[in-house]
């Protein structure tokens, strides 16, 4: 597996200016808002997606059940699942037209096995790792746009 740098990592983060949150939530104190939250303030475009939250608008988007439901490019899977659900969502992240190019795990989120069929497929794969805290520790501005 490839090992992801500190020049990969702002490469991602200034380069992908649309962000896939799988597994969004809606209640401030969970990390699964607050680091979208942060996100989108500043400047990603935040796209939800939790069936639990159908009908719903979060950071501007209606929020999705399902990743391959979104019909345009995204940058970065943003993934707040618990190592062993991730399984359940290889299919959908591969359905995606086009595949992102980054799958990111939040901190505390691990999967070799899941990572691996990722990178198989051409997707970069970040593990264990906080978008919010990266973003801030590299000191870094908004996304460029495409």
């Amino acid at each position: 597996m490839a090992t992801i740098n500190d020049t990969r990592l702002r490469e991602i983060l200034t380069g992908s200016p649309t962000v896939a949150v799988l597994g969004i939530h809606r209640e401030p104190e969970k990390a699964a808002f607050y680091v979208p939250e942060y996100l989108h303030d500043e400047g990603y475009r935040v796209i939800g997606v939790n069936p639990m939250f159908l009908d719903e608008t979060l950071f501007g988007e209606p929020v999705r059940a399902t990743l391959s439901e979104i019909a345009e490019p995204i940058d970065i899977v943003d993934v707040f699942r618990r190592a062993e659900q991730i399984p359940q969502h290889i299919e959908d992240i591969l359905a995606m037209k086009p595949r992102p190019r980054v799958v990111w795990f939040q901190l505390g989120i691990k999967n070799d096995d899941a990572a691996k069929v990722l990178e198989d497929a051409g997707i970069t794969v970040v593990q264990n790792r906080c978008t919010l805290a990266d973003h801030q520790r590299l000191g870094l501005g908004p996304p460029a746009k495409r």
